[in-house]
This record gives C-alpha cells, sequence and structure tokens, in this order.
C-alpha cells in the first residue's frame, strides 16, 4: 500500500516537472534541461530522487529518446545529475539559500510618497499577447517572418569566440562599441544624409530611452516645449512630467507649420519622416522652412526619425531634416527597433559633440551603457552587409503589404478616408462624424483582429475619436486580405451606427 502511494505521488510530480513543450519555442533538450533545473532548484525534485529512463521520458514526452539522452548528459556535466551505474539517473545535491521567515507588513499608503504619477497619464495599451491574434494590425511591432534569423546567427556566432567576448564584456563605462558607432557613421547615417563624427552619435536603449535622455537634459518646469498634435503619446506624457508648458503645435498635410506658436517654443519635437501617427511625409520645401525658422527663432529641433529606413518608396530620397541643418538646430533620433526588432533595443542620437557629451554623463547615471553584445553583434550585422539586404528585403515586403492594403480598403471600408503617406508602415484612417473608433476597435478585438483607436494620439482626446490606424509590419502577407475583408465588416457597422445617429430619419 505504502508503495503504490509513493509512485502514485510520484506519478503527480512528474506531471508538475514536466509541463507541456513549446514545439514553437526554444530547443526541446533545452526545455527539457529548464524544466529539470527549475525542479531541482525549487525542491520539487529532491535529492537522490531517480529520474525517468530517456526511452520513458521521450515517450512520456513526445520526443526523441535521443533529445532527453543529450539533456540528462549536459545536466550531469553541469553537476544538477548524477549518473548510477546500473541504477540510472538521480538528482545531485545542490546548494539551496536560505529562507528567512517573514513577518506580514502593514500596507503602506505609497501614493502620498510619490513625486510623479505617470499611471495617471493616458497611455499606449496593446494586448501583451498580440501575437496570439489571427489578425494583429499593429504598427511599430516585429513580424518573425521578417526578421533575418539566419544572418543574425551568423553575427552573433562570429561575436562569440573568446577574443570577441573579452572585448564586449567589460565594462565600458559610458563609452559605445565603437565598431557600432563607425558603422551607423559609414553605412547607415549617410543612407539620410547625415554625416558625423565619432563624438557626435551616441548609443541608447531605442528611440524610447533617447527621447526620454533629451527631455531631461534640456527641459526644465517652465520650458516651452513644441509638440505634434496628433503627436506620440509617450513623448507627450515625458514632456507633461517635466514642463507645466506643453505647446501643441498645428500641422496641416505636409507636417508641422512653424509659425508663431512654434517661434515661442525653445525646444520642439518632430517626426518629418513619417508623421506619428498620421503617416505624412513632409516635403523638402516645408523641411527647409522649418530648419530656417528653427535658426531664427532659437528653436533646438528633435527629429525622430524612427523607421525611415524601411521605406523603398519615391520620397525615401528625401533628406533628413538634421542633414538640412547648418546651424547646429537639429538634434536627430533615429533606431533599430522599426526596421529589425523591437526587443533589440539600440537607438541612437546624433547631436553636436558638447551635447552627447552631457548624454554621456547623464546616461552613466541611468544605466552606464546599452548591453555591448548586443551593440556588437549589431555592428558585425552590419558590417557584413546583412543590414542593407535586410532593409532592401523588408521595404519589399512593406510596399507589397501597402499596395494590397491600398487596394483593399476602398472596397472594404467605404464610407472612410486613408493616409499612407509613403514608405509608411501603417495607414491612418478617419471615420465618419460620430464614428466611434474604440468601441470600433473593441468589437474588432474580440473577433481577434488588433487595430490602435487614434483618440490616444490627441492632447484632446475628442479630436481623435473617429480616428484609427491600422499597422502592417506585424502581420504576415497572407493574413492580409482575410483580415482587412473581415476589419472592414466591422467598421462599416460602426459607421452605419454613426450615420444612424446623425440623422434619425
Amino acid at each position: 500500500m505504502k508503495i503504490a502511494q509513493l509512485q502514485l505521488a510520484s506519478d503527480h510530480t512528474w506531471h508538475q516537472v514536466f509541463t507541456t513543450l513549446d514545439r514553437e519555442g526554444q530547443a526541446l533538450n533545452i526545455q527539457i534541461r529548464r524544466m529539470i533545473v527549475q525542479a531541482v532548484e525549487t525542491g520539487l525534485l529532491p535529492v537522490n530522487v531517480r529520474l525517468p529512463s530517456s526511452r520513458e521520458l521521450a515517450l512520456r514526452l513526445g520526443v526523441g529518446r535521443n533529445t532527453v539522452t543529450a539533456a540528462y548528459q549536459q545536466l550531469i556535466d553541469e553537476g544538477v545529475l548524477a549518473s548510477r551505474e546500473r541504477a540510472g539517473i538521480f538528482v545531485r545535491a545542490v546548494a539551496k539559500p536560505s529562507v528567512a521567515a517573514t513577518k506580514a507588513r502593514p500596507s503602506s499608503d505609497w501614493s502620498a510618497r510619490y513625486a510623479i504619477r505617470p499611471s495617471r497619464l493616458p497611455q499606449i495599451s496593446k494586448p501583451r499577447d498580440w501575437r496570439s491574434y489571427p489578425y494583429p494590425f499593429l504598427s511599430g511591432q516585429y513580424d518573425p517572418g521578417l526578421f533575418p534569423t539566419n544572418n543574425w546567427r551568423e553575427a552573433v556566432r562570429a561575436t562569440s569566440s573568446v577574443q570577441e567576448i573579452q572585448v564586449w564584456a567589460a565594462d565600458m563605462i559610458d563609452d559605445d562599441d565603437p565598431d557600432l558607432i563607425e558603422q551607423l557613421r559609414i553605412q547607415v547615417l549617410p543612407r539620410r544624409g547625415i554625416f558625423a563624427q565619432p563624438g557626435e552619435v551616441i548609443l541608447t536603449l531605442g528611440s524610447q530611452q533617447a527621447l526620454s535622455m533629451l527631455v531631461q537634459l534640456f527641459v526644465g518646469r517652465d520650458t516651452p516645449v513644441g509638440l505634434e498634435d496628433p503627436g506620440y503619446p509617450d513623448l507627450r506624457n515625458m514632456v507633461r512630467l517635466a514642463t507645466r508648458r506643453p505647446v501643441f503645435l498645428p500641422a496641416d498635410r505636409d507636417g508641422l507649420l512653424p509659425g508663431d506658436e512654434f517661434a515661442r517654443c525653445e525646444l520642439a519635437f518632430v517626426t518629418a519622416g513619417h508623421q506619428c501617427p498620421t503617416t505624412g511625409v513632409m516635403p523638402l520645401e516645408r523641411r527647409l522652412a522649418l530648419v530656417e525658422a528653427a535658426a531664427r527663432n532659437d528653436v533646438l529641433l528633435v527629429e525622430d526619425d524612427y523607421d525611415a529606413d524601411l521605406s523603398v518608396e519615391a520620397d525615401s530620397d528625401i533628406p533628413a531634416l538634421k542633414s538640412l541643418d547648418t546651424a547646429d538646430r537639429v538634434i536627430y533620433v533615429g533606431s533599430f527597433s522599426k526596421v529589425l526588432a523591437p526587443g533589440l533595443r539600440v537607438g541612437y542620437v546624433v547631436a553636436p559633440k558638447p551635447v552627447v557629451d552631457e548624454l554621456r554623463v547623464l546616461r552613466r547615471l541611468m544605466l552606464r551603457h546599452p548591453p555591448t553584445n548586443n551593440q556588437r553583434s549589431l555592428a558585425t550585422f552590419i558590417g557584413l552587409g546583412h543590414y542593407r539586404l535586410h532593409l532592401a528585403r523588408a521595404g519589399a515586403a512593406i510596399l507589397e503589404r501597402a499596395s494590397l492594403i491600398a487596394r483593399l480598403l476602398p472596397e472594404t471600408m467605404p464610407s472612410c478616408r486613408f493616409e499612407r503617406g509613403e514608405g509608411a508602415t501603417s495607414f491612418w484612417i478617419e471615420g465618419p462624424p460620430g464614428f466611434d473608433a474604440r468601441a470600433m476597435a473593441e468589437h474588432a478585438r474580440k473577433q481577434g483582429i488588433l487595430v490602435e483607436a487614434g483618440d490616444i494620439f490627441f492632447s484632446d482626446p475628442t479630436r481623435g475619436a473617429r480616428f484609427f490606424r491600422i499597422g502592417f509590419s506585424s502581420i504576415a502577407t497572407h493574413r492580409i486580405e482575410a483580415g482587412i475583408v473581415k476589419l472592414g465588416s466591422v467598421v462599416e457597422e460602426h459607421c452605419r451606427r454613426a450615420l444612424a445617429f446623425a440623422d434619425p430619419v
């Protein structure tokens, strides 16, 4: 009776240890090793407990016996498991951290201690599990089908030798990988007409950190800061936390207007490449006028050129604002998040050397420097020519998707107006008066379709109630047509409701 109870308990334990394998995730032997290590570290598998034979575990998990054998052997080599002749595989003794008993503490009123309340500001909200939706029309997200997996692996392998690791594993303090700075200067920035010296470039954790550091460096409590309206919500929140004087700047189809309101700013942020969120491309004449007005009125410009490198269309050769600047009025922010993968978290700032010097000290106080292994891998990826090849392939795929959606939208959403600047990875869509884009987006989400309501991009959300954005960098091409057709049904239903409410007759 006692032996039977122990066998039942053992079966229950194995179900806890060996959970479902992700057939599309990490290598199966790595997943098995992680399960065993976690069970040992947490005490679920105690010392000297015997593990299932490789044959038995392979049958239990539905994998090849060699996969289990390889996992066991690696854990034996690392001292987690031990092989006993004619007895099997057993858990070895593993040092456990001591756990001190703690008493329950009374809840504190943390709200009274906060210096700022960022959670009270309007936030961009996207489902964390967006990849599980069949039709994720989200902007700026990652499509695994476009990622250059094999070429990235080559770059990572090339930077994983003993000699390379000794280089990037050291503390860089406030410096950057010189190879990546060089590749930026030689291969990336010249595409935008920018030619910088090494001391004029600093790397960041994506454009988000770049913008945050620039706000910290230049914006005081009474600094008038110009913001596009509509514009990037996270930047608007950064500025609102820093100053009491945000200035929401008007725009037309050509982008930000350098008028009287612009002239009273000390600093202005602009997305000239593709306006966020309307996707409009600022023409050369407006860019020249904006740079000239900035010099005349002593306004610093921060150019957020977040996705310009992906464009393979006609307007992709319009030079960046930074390239037109002869008076050191423009600070340039770029990123690899949109063109490679958001999780890479590599961005950069191009600015006069005195500005970069201050940013280096500020960055060191925050986090010292971005991970140097990522920097070195990216530098090698660019240096081998993979970046240029990736841009051509990804740009062609983006253009194919854009052309498909542009053909489908008038047929599936005839009640709406559409806008997409050349090279942009999203469409900006306006419904009829009374159209509730947020309600429509929620309705679409329940049907497996993700789109972004446009009200979050406006300083006054009511002005953006009938706008929404559909991105296509995150959805595979073969899913687009079915998704747009299905989304069109939802959109048109809400358009009919808006029109019926506006004209009850």
